[in-house]
């Protein structure tokens, strides 16, 4: 079965900036880019989209509202050591909602990209299999 591509857009505040943060901290690839307005980045079978204010996802709906930057719904990377991970990026200056916390389920921490975008890392229990 082949891998298929799942696309993601992100609303971000500066394009430059987000791909340097997901291609440094995170192993993604550049596909392409139209700065200041646009890039796509890829990672696996993940597709980010990062849309800036000047994109055309960046338009106000009819009913005046502009798409922005942040909110609560994340992409989820699973991770083998979170505690690693956690060190890791707070000593590239990430900045972070929570601590980790643990459940039956497993460990988890949500920290932000540059414009606020929520991305969440779970590392599964021991015995629990690993969440899509």
């Amino acid at each position: 079965m082949s891998e298929e591509t799942v696309n993601v857009r992100y609303m971000v505040d500066d394009v430059e900036e987000a791909v340097g943060f997901y291609t440094t901290l995170f192993g993604f690839e550049v596909i392409s880019e139209a700065l200041p307005a646009f890039a796509d980045v890829r990672r696996g079978a993940l597709r980010l989209l990062l849309s800036g204010p000047r994109s055309s996802a960046g338009r106000p709906m009819p009913d005046g509202r502009t798409p922005t930057a942040g909110g609560w719904n994340r992409i989820h990377f699973v991770v083998a050591d979170i505690d690693a991970e956690v060190a890791r990026l707070r000593q590239a200056g990430v900045a972070f909602r929570n601590d980790v916390i643990t459940g039956p389920g497993g460990s988890q921490i949500v920290l932000d990209d540059p414009a606020g975008n929520p991305i969440e890392l779970f590392q599964p229990a021991a015995s629990s299999p690993p969440t899509p």
